[in-house]
């Protein structure tokens, strides 16, 4: 099997735990507080992953100042990208409530799956690069995507269908976004294969900041708002598990 093909298979599995929690959101009532409390966990993980597979690796590949430069950068652009959609109704995708029909705002659909797919794309290019020189995936990575893809997906589906979308608008979304990591995964595989580490470094750690601040502006809001004040220690549960997975593996 060509590599790129694996990474875009790896991609396709992480975006398509969103489409697990959709379809347990749609058929189960899954108490707030429930997905409140494996947001936070899923945060954790998150954060451990950007810390010890993206950051320590693209520091040690590409130096300080490259990995900062890359860092900060991808948060400056997700932040950006992320206000824009906020304004076009896309500032709760990740909440059970709040979201707004497209009665209340015209164009919020489109806006809240073009925010789903900017969540879902840095995490996937990622899984694809770390195939590279033949190490296999990155297993806590994928833990990490995978444990914080179901409870958004969760979230978000219980939002939307109280807003009153339907189940062709639900399962659109987040089956073009799981099909979309896919090929996020394999393009970043595909075209990075022959790319500098330095370079490799850069993505990484673009890819790094875009997520942390991912999870600062929408994943602990959607956590706080229902678990308050055991979302802390929810956060540092998930952190430890995706390290002590890290370090095992």
């Amino acid at each position: 099997m060509a590599q790129w093909v694996e990474a875009g298979l790896w991609g396709l599995a992480g975006g398509g735990a969103l489409v697990v929690g959709a379809l347990v959101a749609w058929f189960v009532r899954v108490p707030r507080d429930v997905v409140a409390v494996v947001m936070a966990f899923g945060a954790g993980v998150l954060t451990a992953a950007a810390a010890f597979e993206l950051m320590d690796e693209a520091e040690r590949n590409g130096g300080l100042l490259a990995t900062s430069v890359g860092f900060l950068g991808g948060a400056v652009v997700y932040v950006l990208a992320n206000v824009l959609l906020a304004r076009r109704g896309a500032r709760h995708r990740k909440r059970t409530s709040n979201q707004p029909s497209e009665q209340d705002q015209a164009g919020s659909g489109t806006a809240i799956a073009v925010g789903a797919l900017l969540d879902g794309v840095p995490e996937s290019v990622v899984l694809g690069v770390s195939l590279l020189g033949g190490g296999g995936i990155g297993v806590a990575m994928l833990v990490a995507v995978v444990i914080s893809n179901v409870p958004e997906g969760l979230s978000s589906v219980a939002g939307m269908k109280q807003a009153g979308r339907g189940v062709g608008y639900v399962f659109g979304v987040w089956g073009a976004i799981a099909v979309a990591s896919g090929v996020a995964a394999a393009l970043g595989n595909l075209v990075l294969d022959d790319a500098s580490p330095q370079l490799i470094a850069v993505i990484t750690a673009v890819a790094a900041g875009a997520i942390l601040a991912m999870i600062a502006d929408t994943m602990i809001p959607e956590a706080y708002e229902r678990a308050r004040l055991y979302t802390g220690l929810c956060t540092t549960a998930g952190f430890l598990t995706a390290f002590v997975v890290e370090r095992l593996g």
